[in-house]
């Protein structure tokens, strides 16, 4: 085949224009399906039609997870991490209403970690000297610009990460409100993400039988850790 030839998608039947293609290991697919793909996976062209197939299957039933989503809190404002605690998911979009785009909803006990890392930008401040020329000041002055990212580590049949950046413009200064702000608020995520995933393995973790110090029963404790069977307390 040539390189001009006419491309169908391998999803929708449609002719791919001539820049709409989007590669796939196997096939090709158009700029229109390829939209549908979650925007957290990546290495596209690696995966095959079928691979796909399976792909936009899950993101399809991911339209009926969120219908059914409740965002019981909501931290961030640039990029926000929405929760529902009701139900143990969480979903993380930059959309004004959170259901638009079908952002990819998760169980907070499918987070393995994550972590904040602060990019910082140096720029050398000039002046224009009697000439009209840029020069240095003497002692160099430099401006220093701050972005904060936050990443998720995730344990998930699609990707294993989401990145995403928490401060919606530059922020100057270590000192300056934006940064102490920002720092507070990509905190408050991290903490949350942290602390409510941390309990919701605990809570979800198999209660283990122990043997009663008073009665020599095999008891499961109850929820003020006494036995089931006598009512005393048989420690943790």
């Amino acid at each position: 085949m040539g390189l001009f030839d006419k491309k169908f998608c391998d999803f929708c039947g449609g002719k791919i224009g001539l820049l709409g293609n989007r590669k796939l290991s196997d096939g090709n697919m158009c700029k229109e399906c390829a939209a549908k793909i979650s925007p957290y996976l990546v290495g596209r062209k690696e995966y095959s039609v079928d691979e796909m197939k399976e792909h936009l299957a899950y993101r399809e039933e991911n339209k009926e997870r969120l219908s059914a989503f409740n965002a019981t809190r909501t931290l961030g404002v640039a990029t926000r991490v929405h929760i529902d605690e009701d139900h143990g998911l969480f979903v993380i979009t930059a959309s004004q209403k959170y259901k638009d785009g079908n952002p990819d909803v998760m169980e907070l006990t499918q987070i393995t970690g994550c972590n904040l890392d602060i990019d910082e930008k140096k720029t050398e401040e000039k002046r224009k000297n009697a000439e009209g020329k840029e020069e240095s000041y003497v002692p160099a002055r430099y401006k220093f610009e701050y972005d904060f990212n936050i990443t998720v580590n995730v344990n998930h049949r699609w990707f294993d990460q989401i990145r995403f950046k928490v401060n919606s413009k530059n922020i100057e200064g270590r000192t300056s409100i934006d940064y102490k702000d920002t720092d507070r608020q990509a905190n408050d995520i991290i903490v949350a993400l942290q602390g409510v995933y941390q309990d919701t393995r605990e809570a979800a973790k198999p209660k283990t039988a122990v043997t009663c110090p008073s009665c020599g029963a095999s008891t499961l404790p109850d929820m003020n850790g006494c036995c089931e069977y006598c009512g005393a307390p048989v420690g943790a």
